[in-house]
């Protein structure tokens, strides 16, 4: 990953971990160790993963760690849609922590199709 990219990127990671926790510090005391702790892990399966793929040797880890990102970040959209359905989350802070998401799954889907491409280019 490029420098300015990757400063941007665990940024914005980071970020996203520490908003999931914000939101769930506002959750039901008697979630706590059921939809809390799940999505709390689910939201630091992605950042951690990501971190853990560049940790690694090869190209084709890393990639296969950016698809387990991908993965988790999908299991805490559900698990913030199913929390906003509860009313655990205002309408506000989905729409926010949605958005937040996506931006997350769009740089985890960039860095997983260029590091892709420049594995088959090889």
């Amino acid at each position: 990953m490029k420098s300015d990219f990757k400063n941007v990127f665990l940024n914005k990671l980071n970020h996203f971990v520490e908003e999931v926790y914000r939101l769930t510090d506002k959750f039901p005391k008697e979630e706590l160790y059921c939809l809390t702790s799940q999505l709390r892990r689910a939201a630091l399966s992605v950042v951690a993963n990501v971190y853990e793929g560049y940790a690694r040797a090869s190209t084709k880890e890393f990639i296969h760690f950016l698809y387990i990102s991908l993965g988790s970040l999908a299991e805490v959209k559900f698990y913030l849609k199913f929390s906003e359905s509860r009313i655990y989350i205002s309408k506000e802070d989905f729409v926010f922590i949605s958005e937040l998401s996506e931006e997350v799954g769009k740089m985890v889907w960039t860095s997983k199709e260029k590091l892709k491409n420049k594995l088959y280019k090889e």
